[in-house]
């Protein structure tokens, strides 16, 4: 992170927490500014991580970049999506606690895509199998599902999320995803039956009318052109040429299937999707008396088909309502206006019930089945705060949410500082900061909250109307400070409301709502009568949703700002268990165009995000803090004492390094593990002194090595220069006369060794010699014999040369049986080294080997499925060399009991089922012993000056030699092997001796004898042994073909 505050003033500091001027909001506009232009979307403040929409693709996303953020400390690295989650990704598997990530923003901020990215990440980084892959898959498919269901074109966002979503990624202790879970929160239900100009209904309608093949569209009753139905035209932009349905729709079918989808529930959910647009078609006309009549019962007949209830019990319910007068039910019917309101109560909660249905779908197919603890990271994709020229019960509650959700960040954000203070042994200094409590009372205090007084205007018998709800704000709240109404208002603010209003003075702001549709949008209510009319529904979707025990009981169903209530405190309490990591997102202009920068609406979400908040919090202490290691690491270079190496402790270097520098003692405090730099105009001071030192520094050394070079390069020159003079000259004369002369004296030494060619040794026919030799040796190289059994061919030698001939030829057959034991396989060659090895440690020493000596050894007497799978994944990282049954006798008593012997390369696990009873260090290794009888005992030698090895471990094994001679090559312990004869000692516990006695009988038997030893008797065969230990291995090891007769001596 320093390294990338030498470019602070073109592209600003990758942390707000940096700012000299952090109090200034226009410092911090402009540092986003900057980053932004730069394409630096991303920016911290402390561990929360500003996101900036660019509207743009960019090259950050890549495996490579997933690759470079996994498992690098946070402050590494630029900041990024990636670096919060591998963060809480990383703590979670160290500290095995549950995270959550908290996404918000306004509408087209990029909340959806950021968890899109994190989750990507989770899925590319984390280990994975074939089940855990359908997991995965499950999990990045639910988003385009829920997405199709529960988001919708707005004037701000192409796909703007309707509803509040937290999803829980569930993993195992090893870190890999192996479910999740999802939790919804107040789904926009009014937008199925009404949308504002230019907005569209949720995108799954026109998904199925755009992608949906002409059969399902003939089996649903429908036509595929979107103006043709009520609830898709009311913003006037069924079609959108920045949004592509079709494939859309393709996505969200396949994805559907990989979160197990029959086409049963996928038939079945259409069916409803399809009756919700049919509903809205349903028009209505009043007859004489003013009682409302369907005009055409088409629609209906689709309804009644497509949700499996009887045409005449639907239209009736759409008709009329049921009432309760006494003990007798009456039907009432409904006027005109009353039964379009009941069609569309019954469509939105069709559909708000189905949404529900779909989330609680999806997270059985996410349900872990493992009953296991698994530790979660829990992502919060949640709307952001909302102030718009009417605002309304929705604004209101999501405003709400935020409130709690700053209350939380700032106690969540307040309390991690003040513990690392208290872990670093920094005096704690109380921070001041407006603490939004009093508004959250006001809002959801019983009996005196803004929720309550609703709730209660909802219930109250009488003409209740949204007007009457805001008198009793009145009256209720009368002198609250962030309550404002134009009744209790001065006559300055009163000019800025209307008398339907109210006010609400939030932590991020003033925000007025508008208190039409409050007390309808509370209640929610369907009419019984539709409500019986759906519980008879054979669609196991509606029957599911609509479930007649609702119809049994005569108390109120809660109202939704009750529930949303509810539900957000259960949120509150999921996520103050778990560890937190935010993310804020951010929207720079409402045009979505790349590269423009809107300083007015960025200004207003900062403000509405409440990050200046944030900001003043965690810069109330220190601006910077760093451990020890690596801030003095790259500041070294600044002090003397410290450069180029400091020795000491990390902690005194550090003082001894500021106090050079010239830091003051107001500027700094020492932690136990951490600097703390107060001002971040320290620090930048401190990097430039560096980057000033570092040039400095680099142009000296290239200097120096410039020089090096250039002084090098001409004492070269020089030198041959020199040379070339000097000897040049003598050269050519030199090379006649010595041609000459060489050949006078070859040409006469040539004519006298002739002569003297029968004659021993001597100067006069030494050089003649060496001229028959060279002759004999190149015919002979092209003569050479080309198998073992070819001993006819080789050339005839000169008399002298008789000897050497000789030792020639049989070097050739060396060299030809070399040559046919390098054919030999790599496995075969393996054998008869792991033969040798034996041969050299039992040779003519224990009973039973020349019976072995003809059996292969295997690579392993155990499979993989042999070892207990937990025993496999204590070993994971280490390569199984060989495994073998044995039985174990206790140092003690001698109990035997069955375990395995794991061989590995640098070490041995004794196994018991799923535990690993016993590590053996090779390097620890003190020997291996057996006796020279033919029994299968073995003692290995261990050091008890370690308290994990309590004492030498006695196996018994059926294949005693090939098991040693393993462990003794893997050990390279030969040396250290020893053969004895009646009676072996062994080491029980640190002073403590136990003895083996060897003996021979009639059958083998392993007891403990009456003198407390353990006796080991093996079936004699002196007089066989006795002849293996006087046959040469190589007679055991020969080849039976007549091609490898000479194998033996080339061995």
């Amino acid at each position: 992170m320093e390294a990338a505050l030498t470019a602070r003033d073109r592209v600003g500091v990758q942390d707000f927490v940096l700012l000299d001027s952090y109090t200034s909001e226009e410092a911090f506009l402009d540092n986003l500014r900057k980053r932004f232009r730069e394409n630096l979307i991303y920016t911290y403040i402390g561990t929360l991580l500003v996101s900036v929409n660019p509207y743009k693709e960019l090259d950050i996303y890549t495996h490579k970049k997933k690759e470079l953020y996994q498992g690098v400390n946070f402050f590494e690295l630029p900041p990024h999506i990636y670096a919060i989650a591998d963060n809480a990704y990383r703590v979670m598997c160290t500290e095995y606690n549950n995270h959550f990530i908290l996404i918000s923003g306004e509408s087209g901020a990029g909340k959806t895509e950021a968890s899109k990215k994190i989750l990507e990440f989770y899925a590319k980084t984390c280990q994975t199998t074939e089940q855990l892959q359908v997991v995965r898959d499950r999990l990045l498919l639910s988003n385009p599902v829920l997405e199709a269901f529960g988001n919708a074109k707005t004037l701000k966002n192409d796909n703007s999320s309707r509803f509040g979503k937290y999803m829980d990624i569930q993993f195992s202790y090893t870190g890999a995803p192996v479910g999740g879970h999802i939790l919804s929160y107040l789904l926009e239900k009014s937008r199925v039956a009404h949308q504002n100009h230019r907005e569209r209904n949720f995108h799954i309608f026109y998904q199925l009318l755009e992608g949906g093949d002409d059969e399902l569209l003939r089996w649903l009753g429908l036509d595929r052109d979107p103006l043709l139905y009520h609830y898709l035209i009311q913003g006037e932009c069924a079609k959108v040429s920045s949004i592509n349905d079709k494939l859309d729709w393709k996505t969200v079918r396949k994805a559907l299937s990989v979160i197990d989808f029959t086409d049963h529930d996928i038939d079945n959910l259409l069916g409803v999707v399809a009756s919700v647009l049919h509903l809205g078609n349903i028009q209505f006309i009043a007859d004489n008396h003013g009682r409302a009549n369907i005009t055409v019962d088409k629609q209906v007949r689709w309804i009644s088909k497509l949700l499996g209830v009887h045409v005449l019990v639907l239209q009736e319910g759409l008709t009329h309502k049921k009432i309760e007068a006494k003990a007798e039910e009456v039907l009432s019917p409904l006027s005109v206006e009353q039964a379009v309101c009941a069609r569309d109560a019954l469509a939105k909660a069709i559909y708000g019930r189905t949404f529900t249905w779909l989330v609680n779908k999806i997270n059985q197919s996410l349900a872990n089945q493992d009953a296991t603890r698994k530790t979660v990271i829990g992502l919060l994709d949640i709307y952001g705060f909302e102030v718009f020229d009417v605002n309304s019960f929705e604004q209101f509650c999501i405003n709400y949410c935020n409130e709690k959700l700053q209350q939380l960040l700032i106690e969540l954000t307040l309390k991690s500082e003040q513990e690392e203070y208290q872990v670093e042994g920094i005096q704690w200094e109380p921070i001041q900061y407006f603490n939004n409590k009093i508004i959250c009372d006001l809002v959801e205090q019983k009996h005196k909250g803004i929720i309550s007084i609703l709730d209660e205007e909802c219930l109250r018998p009488g003409e209740a109307t949204d007007l009457t709800f805001l008198l009793r704000l009145e009256e209720k709240v009368p002198a609250h400070p962030h309550f404002l109404t134009h009744k209790l208002a001065d006559q300055k603010t009163r000019k800025t409301m209307c008398r339907g209003d109210f006010r609400l003075i939030h932590y991020a702001g003033e925000v007025t709502y508008n208190v039409t549709g409050f007390l309808d949008k509370n209640n929610d209510l369907l009419y019984r009568n539709l409500k019986e009319v759906m519980c008879s529904s054979t669609n196991f979707i509606v029957k599911d949703c609509f479930v007649t025990s609702e119809l049994d009981t005569k108390k109120r169903p809660e109202t939704v700002a009750t529930q949303f209530k509810y539900s957000l405190a259960g949120l509150i309490d999921i996520l103050m268990s778990k560890e937190p990591s935010y993310v804020r997102c951010v929207k720079p202009n409402d045009a979505k165009q790349p590269g423009r920068f809107d300083n007015v609406l960025v200004r207003h979400q900062v403000k509405y995000l409440g990050l200046m908040e944030h900001l003043r919090v965690r810069r109330a202490g220190f601006a910077y803090r760093r451990k020890f290691d690596p801030f003095l690491k790259r500041y070294k270079m600044l002090c003397p004492d410290t450069w180029p190496n400091w020795h000491g402790p990390a902690s005194e270097g550090v003082e001894r390094l500021v106090k050079h520098i010239g830091y003051k003692q107001d500027e700094y405090k020492m932690g136990k593990t951490k600097i703390f730099i107060r001002f971040p105009k320290t620090l930048f001071a401190t990097e430039d002194a560096y980057q000033a030192s570092k040039n400095a520094l680099v142009a000296k050394l290239q200097a120096k090595y410039k020089g090096k070079l250039q002084r090098g390069e001409f004492q070269k020159q020089k030198k041959a220069a020199i040379k070339i003079e000097t000897c040049w000259r003598g050269i050519q004369a030199r090379q006649d006369a010595g041609k000459r002369a060489w050949a006078v004296k070859v040409i006469k030494k040539f004519i006298k060794g002739f002569m003297l060619r029968n004659q021993p040794v001597c100067p006069e026919n030494k050089e003649y010699l060496a001229f028959a030799r060279y002759n004999y040796l190149m015919n002979l190289r092209k003569k050479l014999p080309k198998n073992v059994l070819d001993k006819k061919s080789w050339l005839k030698p000169p008399a002298f040369m008789a000897t050497t001939s000789e030792l020639l030829r049989k070097l050739q057959m060396r060299t030809l049986v070399r040559k046919y034991c390098r054919g030999i396989s790599a496995q075969r060659k393996l054998q008869m080294q792991q033969k040798v090895v034996a041969s050299t440690l039992f040779k003519g020493k224990k009973d039973g080997y020349l019976q072995s000596v003809t059996k292969p050894f295997s690579d392993s007497r155990l499979r993989e499925e042999d070892i207990n799978p937990k025993a496999l994944q204590l070993i994971r990282n280490e390569r199984i060399k060989y495994g073998v049954p044995v039985i174990k006798y206790n140092r003690n008593g001698f109990k035997p009991r069955p375990r395995q012997l794991l061989l590995m390369q640098n070490k041995a696990y004794i196994v018991e089922e799923e535990k690993l009873k016993q590590k053996i260090e090779y390097s620890t290794l003190k020997g291996v012993s057996v006796s020279n009888l033919s029994d299968g005992v073995f003692v290995i030698h261990v050091p008890c000056e370690n308290n994990k090895q309590k004492g030498d471990v006695i196996l018994q094994c059926d294949h005693v030699f090939e098991t040693v001679t393993k462990l003794c090559t893997m050990a390279s312990k030969q040396n250290s092997f020893n053969i004895v004869q009646g009676s072996l000692k062994f080491t029980i516990e640190p002073g403590k001796e136990g003895i083996v006695d060897f003996t021979s009988g009639h059958e083998s038997q392993v007891f403990k004898g009456k003198n407390g030893h353990l006796m080991v008797v093996s079936p004699g065969h002196w007089g066989l042994d006795h002849a293996a230990r006087h046959t040469p291995l190589a007679a055991v090891l020969r080849p039976t073909s007549e091609e490898g007769i000479s194998l033996a001596s080339g061995w």
